[in-house]
């Protein structure tokens, strides 16, 4: 996901997404234990997925308080 589209999003939409993303990370890591996964990078790729996101999250909180 491009930063730039994470930044159009509004709050609530980005919270929605943090948690469908945080879903999706712990399926992939069970599926890894378990069987394997067919695309090993997408783990990483939703890792960073959702680091993009808590850092846009935190810099709106950061521009509310000031």
């Amino acid at each position: 996901m491009k930063i730039n589209k994470i930044r159009e999003m509004s709050s609530p939409d980005l919270e929605k997404e943090l948690g469908e993303l945080k879903n999706e990370l712990f399926k992939l890591r069970f599926s890894l234990a378990t069987n394997g996964v067919d695309n090993p990078m997408r783990i990483r790729e939703v890792k960073k997925d959702i680091a993009k996101i808590n850092t846009v999250l935190t810099e709106r909180k950061l521009a509310e308080t000031k």
